[in-house]
């Protein structure tokens, strides 16, 4: 089900059961696995991939050359940001990298690759790259011990 007020490139390759909903925006060359749902206002830039089984919810930023492995979820306003140094005509620009199965929180903001069945909280800032299966919260971002403290 695509909306008609979605728009997507014509080069976009889209898999099977693709779900994309009010407003959203997906640019050139983004590749979607199937099973996936895109939200509404979500904008998706040029040569971003994103796996199978994949939950976008609404208002969400995903920048270009952003790498989203199968099964992860991505709560409402998340922000993906490739660039830490925007005033250097991309020399910093690098794709971010969510391995399979991630829980990324409502309203974080990711600068760095997120593992595998890792977590992020809600309203995160995410700075540094999360191992794979830990859980990280707060701003800056941090990790959260297996004794639930900070």
């Amino acid at each position: 089900m695509i909306n008609p007020t979605a728009r997507i490139s014509l080069d976009c390759k889209l898999g099977k059961n693709v779900n994309i909903w009010n407003f959203a925006l997906i640019r050139g060359n983004a590749k979607i696995g199937n099973e996936v749902s895109i939200g509404s206002y979500t904008e998706i830039a040029h040569d971003v991939i994103i796996g199978n089984k994949v939950r976008i919810h609404s208002k969400c930023f995903i920048p270009e050359h952003t790498r989203i492995k199968d099964k992860v979820w991505l709560g409402p306003c998340v922000t993906i940001v490739n660039d830490l140094h925007p005033q250097t005509n991309g020399k910093y620009r690098k794709g971010i990298k969510i391995g399979k199965g991630a829980i990324i929180g409502a309203n974080s903001t990711l600068m760095a690759d997120i593992g595998a069945n890792a977590v992020i909280g809600a309203g995160a800032v995410i700075t540094k790259k999360v191992p794979k299966g830990q859980t990280w919260i707060g701003n800056p971002g941090r990790r959260l011990n297996e004794d639930k403290t900070v």
